[in-house]
């Protein structure tokens, strides 16, 4: 099966900080912040919301294209991807212009500070979904499996996201609706028009939330707005809900916590590669938190690897049920 997977694609500089955040933060100061963590490890990885959902899409047997900016320091970023058999036609290369790039910082309790810096993701708004399905539709196609018209509208500049959701809806094309940390940068207006065309809305507890209040409504009112709302919980797992049920999916165990950074990422295309499939909701909950676990036990978000087999292996090791991909 093959998604259009839109999205930032940037280099993640990973800090771990051994203290608390906690700890360094005074409440009755919280009005005049001025902070200096000494972190004990520094690594640069490969990231971006839409590259990791990409990854983890190619382990579980999905053909993901994936449609983003990069810069002139690309190259080393598309030979890890193409190493990993991800289609790469669909990234557009602006030259004089460095790709986009996320610093986080993780505390001992895995709270997370983190800055985005836009670099060549300002241009994404000039890729056009429509321009993909109308001229490389055919090519996408695979010998094994039909192409499939689903799109992955994942955190990237705001004004491509917006431009993505009137494609989808003008083509009628289902998509993922992950808004997330450009939630405050859409007015009610916007996000309203983004989740009434959505087939999946996605978020945390803490997005959803802020969805609701920017929006002024309540939380049933959200539920009837799209068919089916993911809240995700973290170390808690997730709800998966519909008009009419609520779905509690409980997180699979992870054999170590090494950073968890891009779990989310990983939990979307663990979800996603059941809903294409067909498979019960449940199922596609669970399917999201075993491929969580896979990337919190690895240090960055695009260094986990697994088999069709192994993972399947893992799902039966933390639900106890046979699944075949």
């Amino acid at each position: 099966m093959n998604v259009i997977v839109t999205g930032s694609l940037g280099y993640d500089y990973i800090m771990d900080f051994p203290g608390r955040f906690a700890d360094r933060i005074m409440p009755d100061k919280i009005h005049k912040l001025s902070l200096s963590f000494l972190v004990d490890k520094l690594s640069k990885q490969f990231g971006g919301t839409g590259a990791n959902i990409a990854y983890t899409l190619k382990l579980l047997g999905i053909e993901p294209l994936l449609l983003a900016c990069a810069g002139d320091d690309f190259d080393a970023y598309r030979k890890h991807l193409e190493k990993n058999n991800i289609n790469t036609k669909g990234i557009t290369i602006q030259k004089n212009t460095t790709t986009s790039s996320y610093f986080v910082i993780t505390d001992q309790d895995d709270n997370q500070i983190g800055s985005f810096y836009v670099g060549t993701m300002k241009y994404a708004k000039e890729l056009s979904i429509a321009t993909v399905t109308a001229s490389q539709g055919t090519s996408l196609r695979s010998k094994e499996v039909p192409f499939r018209n689903f799109v992955v509208i994942a955190p990237t500049d705001p004004a491509a996201m917006k431009k993505y959701v009137k494609e989808c809806r003008s083509l009628k094309l289902p998509y993922l609706y992950d808004p997330a940390f450009q939630i405050a940068t859409f007015s009610a207006e916007e996000l309203k028009e983004g989740i009434e065309g959505a087939a999946l809305l996605i978020g945390n507890d803490y997005e959803i939330a802020l969805i609701e209040e920017r929006m002024g409504i309540s939380h049933d009112t959200l539920l009837a707005m799209t068919p089916i709302v993911i809240t995700t919980l973290g170390a808690k797992g997730s709800i998966i809900e519909t008009k009419g049920d609520a779905i509690h999916v409980k997180p699979a165990k992870p054999k170590n916590t090494s950073d968890p950074t891009g779990a989310g990422d990983a939990f979307r295309a663990g979800f996603l590669a059941g809903y294409l499939r067909k498979f019960d909701l449940l199922v596609c909950g669970q399917m999201g938190s075993v491929a969580a676990a896979y990337t919190v036990e690895k240090y960055g978000t695009q260094t986990h690897h697994f088999t069709k087999k192994e993972f399947c292996k893992r799902y039966k090791e933390n639900y106890g049920i046979t699944i075949a991909l």
